[in-house]
């Protein structure tokens, strides 16, 4: 036996016998590590440099694995959580999708039916799921965490949906949670992609709870030992981590926020924003000029519609959307101007939002060929 700093719970303990340490003993090359320990099912995602983006091979190893733990009495819990100091997730390898898309390669198809699958499959879970989304989560990320039943925020949470940024749209079932969240932060963030930090996260009500990074490790090894009373362990790390003096950073701006992201189109979002004048209303609008224009007025028609639809029905029309956003060309180009040249200058096509049709907003929403179609297994 001996003592050493851990470098999961940046502690000094006892190696011969700690938890941490045994949890990482796992084969580190795998993207994504399934283990079972105690009467709990644990998810790491294991591509640290890479943010822990998630991609085909690791959706696919998720999902069987995931169906197998909810069918198994013995499994009282299921955890999710990524490698590193920095990320959750970042989200989808959206990069490796255009890419295929250029080539005509199915991955376009299957990346999105497999991951909204998986994301569906996290929502109607019988067993307690728990997300520790600790670090950026964005995209993909989202889909991991946000339709389970419990979500845990740190301090380095930074959370964000902002696709309408790369020319896509807030997918993962983001029609089907930013619709139901407080007035109209849904549709603000889905437009925007406004950027959600530590308990923010939970003021928004993406998170169900907050707990100093410090504590996660402990909280891990607690809610694992006590995988049968999930919901008490994360109460008493929660009000350990209470901090009564921290407000919603957005409640100034709330009334704001309600008045004019609630329209009905964005043209009449903006015409809001310059007739308010704010400084505030001026930087959202100077952000969303930026936006590629077709990705926003199909993303408010999504958050529209989800906000009426069932968990089931969101994830078939954005299936639908993700591949009506493939034939077309800002996808492609946003990936080019964001991920791959990097210059952040797209020429969207469209590049107004008064030259995007109402037709062409519809034509994202309409049925595939029946053999085609979003099926659950």
């Amino acid at each position: 036996m001996y003592t050493l700093m851990c470098k999961r719970s940046r502690k000094l303990e006892n190696c011969a016998a700690c938890f941490h340490c045994k949890m990482m003993s796992t084969d580190s090359s795998k993207e994504v590590i399934l283990e079972e320990v105690d009467g709990a099912g644990i998810i790491t995602l294991n591509r640290p440099k890479a943010l822990n983006a998630l991609n085909l091979p690791m959706i696919d190893e998720i999902m069987p694995r995931l169906m197998k733990w909810d069918e198994d009495s013995s499994v009282k819990m299921i955890l999710i959580k990524g490698m590193g100091d920095k990320a959750f997730c970042a989200g989808g390898d959206v990069r490796a999708i255009a890419e295929a898309g250029k080539k005509g390669d199915d991955l376009t198809k299957t990346f999105f039916r497999d991951e909204y699958i998986l994301n569906h499959k996290i929502g109607t879970l019988k067993t307690p799921y728990v997300a520790l989304i600790d670090g950026i989560t964005m995209g993909g990320g989202v889909g991991l965490s946000v339709h389970g039943k419990y979500r845990v925020a740190t301090e380095k949470t930074l959370f964000a949906m902002p696709e309408t940024a790369i020319g896509f749209f807030p997918d993962v079932g983001g029609g089907y949670f930013l619709p139901r969240l407080e007035g109209s932060l849904g549709p603000y963030f889905a437009l925007t992609g406004n950027r959600l930090r530590g308990r923010d996260v939970l003021f928004a009500g993406v998170a169900t709870h907050f707990v100093s990074s410090e504590l996660i490790p402990d909280l891990e090894k607690e809610l694992i030992s006590s995988s049968s009373d999930v919901e008490g362990v994360l109460s008493e790390f929660h009000k350990k981590s209470l901090n009564e003096s921290e407000t919603f950073s957005l409640t100034n701006v709330k009334d704001k926020i309600n008045s004019i992201f609630s329209a009905e189109s964005v043209e009449l979002i903006f015409k809001r924003l310059e007739e308010d004048g704010s400084e505030w209303s001026l930087k959202q609008l100077e952000i969303m000029k930026k936006m590629s224009p077709t990705s926003m007025c199909v993303t408010l028609e999504q958050v529209k519609r989800g906000g009426s639809m069932s968990f089931d029905d969101v994830f078939k029309m954005e299936y639908r959307m993700s591949q009506k956003f493939m034939k077309e060309t800002d996808f492609y180009e946003g990936i080019r101007a964001v991920l791959v040249d990097k210059d952040n200058k797209p020429s969207w096509s469209p590049s107004s939002i008064n030259e995007v049709k109402e037709e062409a907003i519809q034509s994202y929403f309409a049925n595939l060929p029946a053999d085609q179609e979003l099926v659950y297994p």
